[in-house]
């Protein structure tokens, strides 16, 4: 796959306050990247299925906004599924403060999941 320069943000739609947090940064920083998303999440629809799979599959890379909240979020784990599926580079970070459940369900199961530091973002990204 050649290079894009786009990397597709996944979150729970009860992050949004950490999900604006994270766009403010990666516009800051001049990435170079324009940042793709979901914003509506109908995991139950097959058509938004396919369309969020063509989506994260037309990125370079993926960043996962990962808190306590994963585990309701099934729009987030099919995004997440999509982008393992591609066997596309993903970046787990932790979205805030609070403990992430012992148990993350799949696709994030036994996965690191980093801190959420500009250098962790800034080396995944000069990565693709």
């Amino acid at each position: 796959m050649g290079s894009t320069n786009k990397v597709f943000i996944s979150f729970s739609l009860r992050d949004i306050k950490a999900h604006d947090k994270l766009i403010e940064q990666l516009n800051k920083e001049k990435t170079g990247f324009s940042f793709v998303e979901m914003p509506i999440k109908q995991s139950w629809e097959p058509a938004w299925k396919e369309e969020c799979r063509e989506k994260v599959s037309g990125c370079d890379g993926v960043i996962a906004l990962v808190t306590k909240n994963v585990v309701r979020a099934d729009g987030q784990l099919w995004e997440l599924r999509c982008a393992y599926d591609a066997r596309m580079p993903v970046l787990l970070i932790h979205g805030d403060d609070d403990k992430l459940p012992s148990k993350l369900p799949d696709p994030l199961g036994e996965r690191e999941i980093d801190e959420w530091t500009w250098p962790a973002i800034s080396t995944f990204l000069n990565r693709l």
